[in-house]
């Protein structure tokens, strides 16, 4: 089956609705799907929450949706390089579930594994916890967390064949394979397609079943979220 559309606005046509959950891959600025935010932006759809490690900068990555106030809330583990994001918190325009980073990665590879919760001992005792189900194990309090399974994720992989099966580089493979599983409906980024049956199956990090659609960015822009040089 070839699932590769020929554009990042072609690619969510038809799947992204108001008042969805929407998952996005990607670690900072590293791993993001650019064209695809870019293209859920310019379809105006309203009152999302997204799932996401951190809501980009002011003015890029899912940035921009807050900034067009298409995001009603966030999911996500770390917020500190959005001022527009912190602004809307405190006006208390924007809600937001704080999730420590690693069990926010779980949630979404449970939900993918279709395993409906799990229980943690990260939070314990903090605002984390509060209203979540308690248990003990062996002694240890652990809290209930439940798992994610978003309406539509968004994810950047380096390569795909036309099949969906997906290769990620380095970094950018953050989040993005727990993000890609979790879909209902996934659609990926990527800079290079090739034929189906190039890639050796011990190459393939996501297999293709996890992917709906696919869009080539040959180009990305990748910023760099901090840029520190030598003087």
């Amino acid at each position: 089956m070839d699932k590769v559309y020929e554009s990042a606005a072609a690619a969510l046509q038809g799947i992204v609705a108001d008042n969805q959950m929407i998952a996005v891959g990607g670690f900072g600025l590293c791993g993001i799907p650019e064209a695809l935010i870019a293209a859920l932006r310019d379809s105006g759809v309203q009152g999302l929450t997204c799932v996401s490690n951190n809501a980009g900068v002011d003015d890029f990555g899912l940035g921009q949706l807050l900034t067009t106030r298409q995001i009603k809330k966030m999911i996500a583990s770390y917020v500190g390089e959005n001022k527009e994001f912190a602004r809307q918190f405190m006006a208390k325009e924007l809600e937001l579930e704080f999730t420590p980073q690693g069990t926010l990665a779980e949630k979404l590879r449970a939900g993918g594994a279709g395993i409906p919760a799990f229980f943690t001992p990260t939070g314990v005792g903090t605002v984390v916890a509060e209203g979540k189900e308690t248990r003990e194990f062996n002694g240890r309090t652990y809290i209930m967390e439940e798992s994610l399974t978003p309406d539509v994720s968004l994810v950047k992989a380096w390569k795909a064949d036309r099949s969906g099966n997906l290769v990620f580089r380095r970094t950018a493979r953050n989040f993005n394979p727990n993000v890609a599983q979790a879909g209902k409906i996934t659609v990926v980024e990527v800079e290079e397609i090739v034929p189906t049956g190039t890639f050796d199956p011990d190459e393939v990090h996501l297999p293709g079943i996890f992917v709906h659609r696919i869009v080539l960015n040959a180009q990305p822009e990748k910023r760099i979220e901090q840029r520190t040089i030598r003087q």
